[in-house]
């Protein structure tokens, strides 16, 4: 039988030390907070063909890695929801439609990416940039594959890769490559305040 590996403290769980009932609020003020800054994170568009690249993927996966495996995904499903009904949280706005749309496996890709980054953060993986690189890298599989797989329903496997992976993968590894740099010079930022 293999140990299973304790969970790590994420970042904002090590800033943000509070007993049961200040740590509910802290949660409740963390996921509006983040649906805030990845509302922002889709408006902020790169011109780019087919598509403008936005910097959404990013900031889902540091959602991930910051907040953990249950208030990552949290975050996500409100910010889902958010959209759903019609907030105009997306790039280009908000509805249901977006779903069913070619953005939709992409949307749902969120919350899977979001909670494996953050269940690998919990075990450690944000502390040295090579297993960093080993989370994000995750997460953006995970993303890229549900949203491949709608675009494959919608339009065919070609079609999809062209239009929805091809474009996308040198903004993906500038994204990738911020992220997995910043984390531990922000642990090691932590460590010496906390």
């Amino acid at each position: 039988m293999t140990p299973v590996r304790r969970r790590k403290r994420t970042l904002a769980r090590t800033v943000l030390r509070s007993d049961d009932l200040d740590g509910i609020l802290c949660c409740g003020l963390l996921v509006i907070v983040g649906t805030v800054v990845l509302t922002l994170s889709a408006k902020v568009q790169i011109p780019f063909w087919p598509v403008p690249v936005t910097v959404q993927t990013l900031v889902v996966l540091l959602i991930g890695v910051v907040f953990g495996l249950r208030l990552g995904i949290a975050t996500i499903a409100v910010y889902l929801a958010e959209g759903a009904i019609g907030w105009p949280v997306f790039a280009g706005g908000g509805g249901a439609e977006y779903f069913a749309g070619p953005t939709g496996g992409f949307l749902i890709g969120f919350l899977f990416a979001a909670g494996i980054v953050g269940y690998l953060a919990e075990r450690g993986f944000d502390r040295q940039w090579k297993t960093a690189l080993i989370m994000f890298l995750a997460g953006d599989a995970v993303l890229f594959a549900i949203g491949i797989t709608w675009l494959s329903y919608l339009y065919g496997v070609p079609m999809a890769i062209s239009l929805g992976l091809k474009p996308f993968l040198l903004a993906e590894a500038v994204k990738v490559a911020l992220a997995m740099a910043a984390l531990p010079f922000a642990w090691r930022y932590i460590g010496s305040r906390y």
